[in-house]
């Protein structure tokens, strides 16, 4: 089972997480609190992933985040943010957090970011992605990444691609056929040579680098008419 915890100041919140992540047989939710008894909480339930609002009254979610990491074994921890949050997104990157939710997720990807994350891959709603690039990468630090994805060998840039797509390493391993253990080797190097980051940080900077591939629009075909705008007769 994957253990999970809930931070949030907004019981209703709390509620409405539990009740969603609850429909999954292979996840329990085994603790919500809000700030300021989170890092108690955590410590206490020993959860693998904390789902952590990034803004709230009592302590801040950059405080707790802190808190977190600062544990024996500490969780990995995905920030709960609305769009209007983007001040605290670039701050919570720096300080490990592991993936970036909007809090009106799909309960459908709210499970699967939540398995994602227990496997040791990333998060990042695609809601809040530009902003996280945005805050995160400034043009000095850009182009030093730039510089830094340069000096990576051919598998090392696949394995970055594969970190862009918030793949964990058993499924970059099954992806490239080689052992787990060897890609965990290829990871540590890749984040190594990046200037020792995380794998968000390294998501980021292989979507800026242009090694994560957009999604295409479907071909049409002879005789297809364009999609009518919403709202236009047919």
């Amino acid at each position: 089972m994957i253990r999970v915890a809930v931070v949030d100041d907004e019981q209703l919140v709390r509620s409405g997480l539990r009740m969603i992540l609850g429909t999954a047989p292979d996840i329990e939710v085994v603790a919500d609190c809000g700030g300021g008894e989170a890092v108690d909480t955590v410590r206490g339930s020993a959860p693998d992933v904390v789902l952590l609002d990034i803004r709230m009254p009592d302590v801040d979610g950059l405080t707790v985040l802190r808190g977190l990491r600062d544990l024996p074994r500490p969780p990995a921890v995905a920030m709960l943010t609305t769009f209007d949050a983007n001040e605290y997104l670039a701050a919570a990157l720096r300080g490990g957090a592991t993936g970036f939710l909007l809090k009106d997720t799909d309960p459908e990807q709210l499970v699967q970011a939540v398995r994602t994350l227990a496997a040791g891959g990333s998060v990042l709603d695609p809601g809040v992605t530009r902003a996280v690039i945005g805050g995160y990468l400034a043009a000095e630090a850009e182009s030093t990444a730039a510089r830094a994805v340069a000096t990576l060998t051919p598998r090392e840039r696949e394995v970055l691609t594969h970190l862009g797509a918030g793949l964990a390493n058993p499924q970059i391993a099954e992806r490239m056929g080689l052992a787990p253990s060897t890609v965990k080797d290829h990871v540590r190097a890749v984040l190594g040579k990046l200037g020792g980051l995380n794998r968000v940080q390294a998501a980021i900077i292989a979507d800026r680098a242009g090694l994560v591939a957009t999604p295409r629009p479907a071909p049409t075909r002879p005789g297809d008419r364009p999609a009518a705008p919403p709202g236009s007769p047919r």
